[in-house]
């Protein structure tokens, strides 16, 4: 859990929805993008950490070439923030309190993984959609509160 204010999408998402953060902020939406706003890769925990496991595998194998070999780990496909706004509504069925404000300086237009080096080299692709990682945010951040509350 984030200690503070969250610095990523996700959790401050999941902090709004359940009220402890009374509203999203949204930096920019006048961006060249499909509907303005910022583009990044969001990957489900579970795929992040699956990634760590093959590597670990190739490493204790001894299958690496080199003495240190890196590899991009993410999905592969950019989400603009309102469309993770939106896949959040759509999977829990909640409306998300949010507004449109500046853009922050040195916020890049578009940042995601070219994973083909894991994909091949590794033979890892992320299995988990960007529902599924929203749904799954959604119940951690509700288990989180409830935990707080017993």
């Amino acid at each position: 859990m984030p200690l503070g204010t969250p610095q990523n999408l996700v959790p401050y998402i999941t902090q709004t929805a359940i009220g402890q953060r009374e509203q999203l902020s949204i930096f920019g939406d006048d961006y060249p993008t499909i509907d303005g706003t910022a583009v990044r890769d969001y990957i489900h925990v579970m795929d992040l950490a699956n990634a760590h496991v093959v590597a670990l595998e190739r490493l204790i194998t001894h299958k690496m070439v080199a003495n240190f070999e890196t590899f991009n780990i993410g999905t592969g496909t950019g989400s603009s923030v309102l469309e993770v706004v939106r896949a959040f509504e759509k999977a829990t069925g909640l409306e998300l309190n949010y507004k449109i404000i500046q853009r922050r300086d040195g916020d890049v237009t578009a940042a995601y993984a070219d994973t083909s080096r894991a994909n091949n080299i590794l033979g890892w692709k992320s299995k988990f959609t960007l529902q599924e990682a929203l749904e799954s945010a959604w119940k951690w951040q509700q288990n989180v509160v409830a935990a707080k509350e017993s």
